[in-house]
């Protein structure tokens, strides 16, 4: 089935990928939150995760894994395109070559290990939820926005940390920080999930789709 290519797919899109980019940009900073450390992305990355639910519920996996890979290549480049930036030889009046490092500078072993992260974090995320919808027939949207939440923040901050800090952290310490940071971005989406299921409803209406698209080792049906 092709995909009609109006403007509320197109704003979401791009919500999604500016939401990635600007995520990495502000995680370098580390905020307290009562007495956890989180970083500063923990205020958007998780609308990544509730653009990719509406998404998947709306317009079906296929569509919504093509956004998945879309947002990849948005990171690549921004992260490509501050490396490049940093490189070339700044201005003799500009003094803010350290701090543009210091931001801007992704050191390879976070960056792949975030990139990783995103890719099976997402991946799941939409997978579960189309899953959970196949076997539902549609039903119970909320539950299913819980269920793909918990599985796709839960795989991208354990495989997020166990990649870019292994080694660095004790083993100890990386799995207790695990369900707290990942319990913090699953709050956040479960405290918005009304939000979000009523703009799914909204765009359900507004598109005339309501799809399952599952992988192969499901049926492949279409509602409405």
């Amino acid at each position: 089935m092709a995909t009609k290519i109006s403007f509320p797919f197109v704003l979401l899109v791009g919500l999604f990928v500016a939401g990635l980019v600007v995520s990495n940009i502000i995680a370098v900073k580390l905020i307290m939150l009562g007495s956890i450390i989180l970083p500063a992305a923990v205020i958007v990355f998780p609308i990544t995760y509730i653009i990719g639910d509406v998404l998947t519920e709306v317009y079906g996996y296929r569509v919504a894994r093509n956004v998945i890979w879309a947002g990849f290549a948005g990171n690549l480049l921004a992260a490509l395109a501050a490396y490049l930036g940093g490189l070339l030889p700044p201005a003799p009046f500009w003094k803010g070559q350290e701090a543009y490092w210091q931001i801007l500078g992704f050191t390879p072993r976070l960056l792949v290990a975030s990139l990783i992260a995103y890719v099976m974090g997402q991946l799941s995320n939409s997978l579960t939820l189309i899953m959970l919808k196949h076997i539902t027939k549609g039903k119970w949207m909320m539950p299913r926005f819980w269920a793909s939440t918990v599985v796709g923040e839960a795989i991208d901050t354990a495989v997020f940390l166990m990649l870019a800090f292994t080694g660095v952290i004790p083993i100890g310490t990386l799995l207790t920080m695990i369900p707290i940071h990942a319990s913090a971005k699953i709050a956040y989406e479960f405290a918005v999930s009304p939000i979000s299921t009523a703009i799914a409803r909204l765009l359900k209406r507004v598109e005339g789709l309501d799809v399952i698209d599952a992988p192969s080792f499901l049926l492949r049906t279409q509602i409405g």
